[in-house]
């Protein structure tokens, strides 16, 4: 099918984002876009990066608006499968968002509401924004593979905390909302800080880190500005490097993580590059967008405006 100016959607519904909440309020949603005559043909996901390969499949059955009912982790499967498929230009798939994620930290920053009926009038709307993709190529099992993120990627404490989330999830079966707090209270009461070559844009650096993230975009773990002056269409990525700081150090300076003062901190540095890579003698974790990827050495890389984002405000 062809693009319209009022074109079918595909929408990929997550049952499990926001704890549950998008199996509850599926019905709340329907209702809405049909009172909206919204058209569009939906799917349910079942299972992990389930919706890397429905987005596969729509776009090659000639879909080019895929549609989130889900938060951070769903858009994440969705841009990989876009940037994964061959059967149609990136830059010609446009994303929106119906927010019922935990964090909705890329919906934060676009101004996306989390009222439903607000935010199916953002997609209505059709506000469109060139954005650029982020590409991370990690170490899984001694095999390279490469993942692609919307937001915020990177590796030390962040990751141990997703890893350490992961492992009781798996564990019990389930996460609950203080799984991620009380991983994350454990790794800040063990963490030891490591050793790490960083190369930005063929310059070296090497020091002991406690987190290095980069980011495509300003928010990341539910509100902290990790990369706040970062713009997901300038064709940079923003590198926040936090250095060898102490738990306590920690704790008093969380402020910095939320009020968009990060590089103030004098134990922090900030660089822009277009290729990042990170290496380091004990192998350390990685994440993007909140989902835990393999493990060192990490090269970072930027796709410019490689997808259309469906936005309300521009950051």
């Amino acid at each position: 099918m062809k693009e319209t100016s009022a074109p079918i959607s595909f929408v990929v519904v997550n049952p499990n984002a926001g704890n549950g909440k998008g199996k509850k309020e599926w019905n709340t949603i329907k209702s809405i876009l049909k009172k909206h005559s919204f058209q569009y043909k939906h799917v349910f996901t079942s299972r992990k990066m389930d919706a890397s390969k429905l987005v596969k499949k729509a776009i090659a059955n000639g879909y080019r608006t895929v549609v989130a009912v889900g938060g951070d982790g769903t858009l994440h499967e969705i841009i990989n499968g876009i940037m994964e498929q061959n059967s149609a230009p990136t830059n010609e798939v446009f994303v929106g968002l119906i927010p019922v994620g935990s964090g909705n930290d890329w919906g934060k920053m676009f101004g996306i509401p989390t009222d439903y009926e607000k935010a199916i009038k953002v997609l209505i709307a059709r506000k469109c924004y060139k954005h650029d993709i982020g590409l991370v190529s990690h170490n899984l099992n001694g095999v390279t593979m490469k993942s692609y993120f919307l937001n915020v990627a990177g590796t030390g404490f962040e990751a141990k905390v997703i890893k350490k989330s992961h492992d009781r999830k798996n564990r019990r079966g389930k996460s609950n909302s203080t799984t991620y707090i009380t991983s994350l209270l454990s790794c800040l009461l063990s963490n030891k800080n490591q050793d790490v070559a960083i190369t930005i844009d063929g310059t070296r650096i090497e020091q002991k880190i406690f987190s290095l993230n980069i980011g495509n975009g300003i928010y990341c773990g539910g509100g902290m500005r990790q990369a706040p002056n970062a713009k997901p269409n300038d064709g940079l990525l923003d590198v926040t490097v936090i250095g060898d700081i102490t738990p306590i150090e920690v704790i008093f300076s969380l402020k910095y993580l939320y009020n968009g003062k990060i590089y103030d901190h004098k134990k922090v540095d900030g660089y822009r590059a277009k290729k990042v890579t990170v290496e380091s003698a004990i192998p350390m974790y990685s994440e993007a967008d909140g989902e835990l990827l393999g493990e060192t050495p990490l090269e970072f890389a930027i796709a410019p405006g490689a997808i259309n984002a469906i936005i309300n405000l521009e950051p």
